[in-house]
This record gives structure tokens, C-alpha cells and sequence, in this order.
């Protein structure tokens, strides 16, 4: 046991500690040490003869675990109104990239931008998550597309983990799309991208590689050799996956044992039968679909069927999906997808951590990290039912409040 002994009672605990079911416990407890749950159940059964420093009661509140945004774009400079209201007058999202909008842009002034100034938007976003009962983030690299600003970008997301009270997870994303200075020669980027991987790899920057296998993104071939690249350092691998087209990306991530594939809209049947057979998760990504006004929905039926687990994300993004809220995105999933609410907060929980390698969180059992959430609600499914309203009443990382 590490550390001394914190009661937290008088709570309503979501526990979601079994496959199936809210894993509800009524007059529940929990008992952290150090930074880990150390015992989770009914008030008054916890084992004899524990000696507990201190208690702190919660007030007959609705808990469950800590929330998991496993799709994120945090750090990058600038924003992009204009395109949305180009896109309004008819553009399409490939258009104003084929155009040099897009990631390009945000390419620009992300480079334009000192890591003070990245650090400080970043930060203000991370916050708002936090404050809805995030607790664990990924943020991915893939708007700097140079080595330099690629590794400015990671250095950024590594210092938000130090500096705020969140736990967060890097992905390098250099293969997002092609920077001006290789038009025309992707394969050259694609070497470049391949060739810094080691150096942020060495500099502790790195917890996975991810890349946009796309029609305006990069092929297969391309995503296979910075997936080769990946495999020989023992990096995981994560891929944007079937978002606009279907390249088969999915099926090829599955091959890599990914661990996850996200978007996932124009997925194929053999898509699904291959993230089934890896035990990939597939990350949904309701708010993207939402901006881009898209009309293809993601499989849900089949991968449902074919227990492919579902996580559900932000893509917090400047370009396709400028969310500040986790919470809206459950009740896209169920509004948009047809998610059922524990599924949906399963996709922020137990599936979201699962999609980050994570297997210490999600869930309220002991051993697990000690992240929990208390919520001014009666039922864990009001947490998908309303919108526009932040009922977290409190939030404990780690073991501590904040």
C-alpha cells in the first residue's frame, strides 16, 4: 500500500467493473492510497483493521471513473472560423485543403507561434476538458510538420502533463499531411517523418505514432512504412483510419496490432472482421462528423456485433472538430451513432483508456489508477442525456482533488 489511507464515502458508484452493465453500488466507498484505488464497494465493508487518515464525504453524489479523451489535436496555433464559413458557402473539407487551407494553414501558424504561446491555448482548452471530469488526455502532434516543430509541439503536450493536474498521452502524427516544401514528393516526407521518429523516441517525447491514411491524407504504402518505423523502436501504433474514403487503412492498422483506429465512417466489413481479430478499439469521433456535416455514419451495428470494443473522443481540432467538451460528445454518440448511454460513457472510460494502451483506468476496482469523478446527477445516463451543462462537482486524479 502507498501512502496513507483517504475515505471517500457517502457516494453513488458507477463502478463499470464487470463487461456489462453500470456496475451500480448504492451507499457506496472508496479507499485510495497514493495514487491508486485500494478498495471499492459498500460503506462499512472495506477490510477490519485499516487505519484511515482522513475522510471526506460526498455527499450521497453520483461517482464514476475519471473521464478519457483518447483523440486530440490540443496543441496548434491560430484558429480557422474562415473555412468553417467557407465550407457553409459550399466548400468541401477536401477542397480548402487541396486549396492550402486546411492543416496547412494551421501548419503556419503553429510554426509562427513560440511554445509559451502554444503552451498557453493548449493549457486553456486542456482546462475546460478538465474541469467536465477529464482526468487522462492524448494530445497528438501534426500541425508543426517540420522535426523541429514536430518535437516543439510534443515538448508541449509533455509540459502541459508536468503542469497541469492531467495525465496525458503523447502520439507523434507527423504523417498528417504534406507540408509546402515537399509538394509533390510525399514519399520524401514520408522518409523525413520515418527518419525523426528515433530522435523523439530518445527524447521521451513519444507514447505512439499515428498517421492520416487517407484520399487527402497518405496511402497505405506510405502509412506502412512509418508503421515499420514505429514497430522497430516498440512504439504502438494508432491510425485516422476511413474517414472520408476506404483504403483499407483499418485493416492494415488490425495487422500492426494498432491501438485503435478512429473516424472509421467509410469502414469496410473486412475493416471491422480485422479490428475484431487484433482487439483494436475503434474510436468514434461524433463531433467531427457533426462540423463536417457528414452523411456517412460509422459502422456502429457491425463493429457492436462483432465485439470490436467503442471508444468516443473529442478530436478537439481547429479545423473538423473545435470542441471544448467531452461531455457533448456522449450525447452525439447516442443522438448522432445510436451509442446507448453506458456506451457511451464505456467510449470515455474503460474503451477510451483501452485506445491508450491504458489498462490501470476506466473503471472504479481496486488496483486501478485513482480517478473519479462526483457528478450532481441521479443516473450515470443523464450524463449522455443533457447538453450544455458541466455537472462535475468534483474531480480526484491521481488520488488527489482538484
Amino acid at each position: 500500500m502507498a501512502g496513507p489511507l483517504h475515505l471517500w464515502r457517502q457516494a453513488r458508484l458507477v463502478t463499470l467493473a464487470s463487461p456489462g452493465g453500470w456496475g451500480l453500488v448504492e451507499d457506496g466507498a472508496l479507499l485510495v492510497a497514493g495514487d491508486r484505488l485500494h478498495w471499492v464497494g459498500r460503506a462499512g465493508d472495506w477490510p477490519a483493521g485499516l487505519d484511515i487518515a482522513a475522510e471526506h464525504d460526498l455527499g450521497g453524489a453520483l461517482v464514476t471513473p475519471g473521464l478519457v479523451d483518447c483523440h486530440t489535436h490540443l496543441v496548434y496555433g491560430g484558429q480557422r472560423a474562415l473555412e468553417f464559413e467557407a465550407r457553409l458557402n459550399g466548400a468541401t473539407y477536401a477542397d480548402i485543403a487541396r486549396a492550402g487551407g486546411g492543416i496547412r494553414s494551421t501548419m503556419a501558424a503553429t510554426r509562427a507561434a513560440s511554445s509559451d504561446e502554444l503552451f498557453a491555448s493548449a493549457a486553456q482548452r486542456a482546462q475546460a476538458f478538465m474541469a467536465e471530469g477529464v482526468t487522462t488526455m492524448e494530445i497528438k502532434s501534426g500541425y508543426g510538420l517540420s522535426e523541429a516543430d514536430e518535437a516543439r509541439c510534443l515538448a508541449v503536450a509533455r509540459r502541459l502533463g508536468r503542469e497541469l493536474h492531467l495525465s496525458v498521452r503523447t502520439t507523434s502524427l507527423g504523417a498528417h499531411a504534406l507540408p509546402p516544401e515537399f509538394e509533390g514528393r510525399p514519399d520524401d516526407y514520408i522518409a523525413e517523418v520515418c527518419r525523426w521518429l528515433p530522435g523523439q523516441k530518445a527524447a521521451g517525447l513519444v507514447d505512439a505514432v499515428d498517421a492520416f491514411c487517407d484520399s487527402i491524407g497518405f496511402s497505405p504504402a506510405q502509412t506502412q512504412r512509418v508503421f515499420d518505423t514505429a514497430r522497430g523502436l516498440g512504439l504502438p501504433v494508432k491510425l485516422h483510419a476511413e474517414q472520408l474514403s476506404d483504403q483499407g487503412g483499418a485493416a492494415l492498422a488490425a495487422a500492426y496490432g494498432a491501438l485503435s483506429c478512429d473516424h472509421l465512417e467509410h469502414l469496410s466489413p473486412q475493416g471491422v472482421q480485422a479490428l475484431a481479430a487484433a482487439g483494436s478499439v475503434a474510436v468514434l469521433l461524433p463531433g467531427a462528423y457533426y462540423f463536417l456535416r457528414d452523411t456517412q455514419l460509422p459502422p456502429v451495428a457491425a463493429l457492436r456485433a462483432a465485439g470490436v470494443p467503442l471508444a468516443v473522443a473529442s478530436d478537439h481540432n481547429p479545423g473538423s472538430s473545435p470542441c471544448w467538451s467531452l461531455l457533448l460528445m456522449l450525447n452525439m454518440a447516442c443522438t448522432l451513432f445510436r451509442l446507448t448511454p453506458e456506451e457511451a460513457l464505456r467510449g470515455v472510460t474503460v474503451n477510451g483508456a483501452r485506445a491508450l494502451g491504458l489498462l490501470d483506468r476506466g473503471r472504479l476496482a481496486a488496483g486501478q489508477r485513482a480517478d473519479f469523478v462526483a457528478w450532481d446527477l441521479s443516473h450515470p445516463s443523464e450524463l449522455a442525456y443533457a447538453f450544455g451543462r458541466n455537472p462535475a462537482l468534483r474531480v480526484v486524479a491521481g488520488g488527489v482533488a482538484r
